[in-house]
């Protein structure tokens, strides 16, 4: 689906949208439980494209790059979990084993691959554009995440 809309090559930056920014704290159309709980998320064979093509670091503008119930939301939230299977006839266990959680994280990362989660602002601005990307972390010691701001600098 990306490469239908976008060239990527070899060692870029990929920030993939998914318009549910739209559902974050704050927004028009603001839903914590959407936006957290039941977004969008990628699985294995787009974790080993990542690696495959070796990008620099990846974004989503989803609560994270895992489908949740490819999280341990799957079983700290049963009743996400039973919506979901209710809704797919599917328990996330036949979907999503045990053994691949986190996918998202754990077969880029290690390839030094990490990536920006909760993208939004002004991201609809930038669809489909080769641009430089710059993100700014927060000076922080000894954490696991950081808080950043993602920047698109456009050419004229």
């Amino acid at each position: 689906m990306i490469t239908d809309r976008v060239e990527v090559k070899k060692g870029d930056i990929l920030l993939y949208h998914t318009g549910w920014h739209r559902y974050f704290n704050g927004q028009p159309d603001e839903d914590e439980i959407r936006y957290f709980l039941k977004h969008p998320g990628g699985e294995r064979e787009l974790a080993e494209w990542f690696v495959e093509m070796e990008l620099a670091w990846t974004g989503t503008d989803t609560g994270s790059a895992d489908h949740p119930m490819n999280t341990s939301i799957c079983t700290k939230r049963p009743d996400i979990a039973g919506a979901f299977a209710k809704e797919t006839g599917k328990v996330p266990q036949e979907i999503y084993p045990e053994d691949d959680l986190f996918c998202m994280h754990f077969v880029p990362f290690p390839h030094g691959i990490t990536h920006v989660e909760s993208l939004g602002g002004d991201i609809d601005q930038v669809l489909n554009t080769r641009c430089t990307i710059g993100a700014f972390p927060m000076p922080l010691e000894g954490g696991e995440a950081f808080p950043c701001r993602v920047v698109a600098f456009l050419e004229d």
